[in-house]
C-alpha cells in the first residue's frame, strides 16, 4: 500500500488519499457510512490495480479515517465536493467509480457531474436515498426537528448516529424518483440477503439510469458488505471487465 498523502481544500481541511500510478482507466474507491479507505474492498482493489499496473485512488471523507475534520459536519454535498476535487487534482483521463452502501449514492452522484470521464461504475450494495427509505417516519420527525439519532451497529459496540445535517442533505439529493442522466456502462452487485439495503433498490437504480449498459448481479447468500473471498474476487473481476 502507498503511502498517505493529503489534499488541501480551499477551507484548510485536508483529505487524505491512497494513489498508485498505472495505465487507465482509474479506479476511484468511495467508502461506505463511517468506513474508510483501510476496508477489504478498498485494500483489494488497490492491491489488485498495484499488481497489474493500473491505476488507482483511495480516499478518506472528511471526518473519516486519516481526514481532518468532524464525522458530524459531513454530507453528502461535502464528501462529493471531496471526491470531484481529488478526482480533478491527482487522475487524469476515464475514470471507473466504485461505491460501497452509501458510497454507491455518492458515487451516482459525482457521476452526474464527472459525465464524459466516465468508464464505468460499479455499485456494491449502493444505497441512494436511504435517507428516504432507511428511517421510520418517527425518526425521521426527530431529524427533521435537528435531532441526532442513534441506531444499531451490527459492526462493533457503538451505535450508529445519523445528524440532522446530513439527513437534511441527503434527502435534498434523492435520486431515485427521477431519471439519472448517466450514460456509461454500469454494475451493480448486490446480495440478497442484505440486511441493510434491500436488493430491490439495484432494480430501481438500473431502471432510474439512463444508460442501456447496466447489469445487476444479484448474489443470492451474499450479505450487505460483500467482503468474503469470493465476493471480492466478483468486484475484481467485474472492474477488470470494465477496463
Amino acid at each position: 500500500m502507498s503511502e498517505i498523502r493529503f489534499h488541501p481544500m480551499a477551507d484548510g481541511r485536508r483529505i487524505a488519499f491512497r494513489k498508485a500510478e498505472g495505465r487507465g482507466p482509474t479506479y476511484l474507491f468511495l467508502p461506505g457510512y463511517m468506513s474508510d479507505m483501510a476496508g477489504g474492498k478498498a485494500t483489494a482493489l488497490f492491491d489488485r490495480a498495484v499488481a497489474e499496473g493500473r491505476a488507482c485512488l483511495l480516499l478518506d471523507y472528511s471526518g473519516c479515517g486519516e481526514s481532518d475534520g468532524r464525522f458530524a459536519e459531513g454530507t453528502l454535498s461535502r464528501w462529493r465536493e471531496e471526491v470531484l476535487a481529488l478526482a480533478a487534482a491527482e487522475t487524469q483521463g476515464p475514470l471507473i467509480l466504485v461505491g460501497s452502501s452509501m458510497g454507491g449514492w455518492l458515487m451516482l452522484l459525482c457521476a452526474l457531474e464527472l459525465g464524459a470521464r466516465l468508464a464505468g461504475l460499479i455499485g456494491i450494495a449502493a444505497a441512494p436515498d436511504f435517507t428516504d427509505w432507511g428511517y421510520g417516519e418517527d425518526q425521521k420527525a426527530l431529524l427533521a426537528a435537528g435531532e441526532t439519532i442513534h441506531q444499531e451497529n451490527p459492526y462493533g459496540p457503538e451505535p450508529t448516529p445519523t445528524h440532522a445535517g446530513f439527513w437534511r442533505d441527503g434527502e435534498a439529493l434523492r435520486l431515485l424518483d427521477r431519471p439519472i442522466a448517466i450514460d456509461c456502462p454500469v454494475r451493480l452487485l448486490h446480495g440478497q440477503r442484505d440486511a441493510e439495503v434491500p436488493w430491490e433498490i439495484a432494480l430501481r437504480i438500473a431502471e432510474g439510469l439512463r444508460s442501456d449498459d447496466v447489469q445487476v448481479i444479484l448474489i443470492k447468500d451474499g450479505d450487505h458488505r460483500l467482503s468474503r473471498e469470493g465476493d471480492i474476487d466478483l468486484l475484481l473481476r467485474t472492474a477488470a471487465a470494465l477496463s
